[in-house]
């Protein structure tokens, strides 16, 4: 069985920049990647631990060379697209200057192996920006790359809810978070954030953009989710992007998420 975990076709060269400013001709400019890390905590010790360096770990993270944007996050239970919190799953998602950069900081930076001792399981996933719009904490943290969406894609949507409208948002959370599980293309799927109940990440990976548009494209609970946020005006702050899947290190539920891709094709 062949498993293609890997995006290879990158640009190596931004004629843009090198033209606008001589000191960058001849260099290549790194191409932006972001790692995306997640923890369980079966333990109550350990659960305890990873919800105190939600506030004691960001110095740490903050001082790692190569890094840019940053958050950690909290989890949701079931598929994680619920109002109830996951105390036993975390997250880090980071912004690195490259590849190279973010494979060894998720893989040997001090932090990131306290979280690896502590953990029973943990999966971390890199991936290229295709396409991005919107905000997160008041900036702009994906810079797309200019290579179309190939291969397994992930989609990853952020919201801060206005509080008037947090209600009316968490109802028809459980109905889409039921389609999400049932449908067999989804390799990978959860919901994470900062704050719970005020924000909001979804973060799904696909085989290829054709069958996340098609589950975008019915009119069911998550069509009709987003046309009542657009009705209603529901969010403070949105940002969307797609990223093409680089590679992913580790394990989740026992398996690689990624193997999933493998077997339907």
């Amino acid at each position: 069985m062949s498993i293609k975990l890997y995006n290879t076709s990158v640009t190596l060269f931004d004629e843009v920049k090198t033209r606008a400013c001589p000191a960058l001709r001849g260099k290549e400019p790194a191409i932006q990647t972001v790692s995306l890390s997640f923890y369980r905590f079966p333990r109550v010790r350990d659960r305890i631990w990873a919800f105190a360096m939600m506030g004691l770990a960001r110095p740490a993270i903050a001082r790692l060379d190569g890094i840019g944007f940053w958050k950690l996050c909290g989890a949701g239970t079931g598929e994680g697209f619920t109002p109830v919190p996951d105390t036993a799953v975390y997250a880090i998602l980071a912004v690195w200057d490259s590849a190279a950069r973010a494979r060894q900081q998720t893989q040997s930076a001090a932090i990131y192996r306290r979280y690896q001792r502590r953990a029973s399981e943990s999966w971390t996933v890199y991936l290229t920006p295709t396409s991005a719009r919107g905000a997160w904490s008041g900036q702009s943290p994906f810079r797309p790359d200019a290579a179309s969406d190939s291969g397994p894609i992930a989609a990853l949507t952020r919201a801060t809810l206005r509080p008037r409208t947090m209600l009316r948002f968490w109802r028809r959370v459980p109905r889409i978070s039921a389609v999400i599980g049932d449908n067999r293309d989804v390799a990978f799927k959860i919901g994470i954030g900062e704050v719970p109940w005020l924000h909001q990440v979804t973060f799904s990976i696909w085989p290829d953009a054709g069958t996340m548009a098609e589950f975008a494209r019915r009119d069911g609970p998550h069509a009709q989710a987003i046309r009542a946020v657009r009705e209603g005006n529901w969010f403070r702050e949105e940002l969307y992007a797609r990223f093409n899947v680089q590679g992913a290190e580790g394990t989740w539920q026992g398996r690689p998420p990624l193997a999933r891709i493998g077997e339907q094709t």
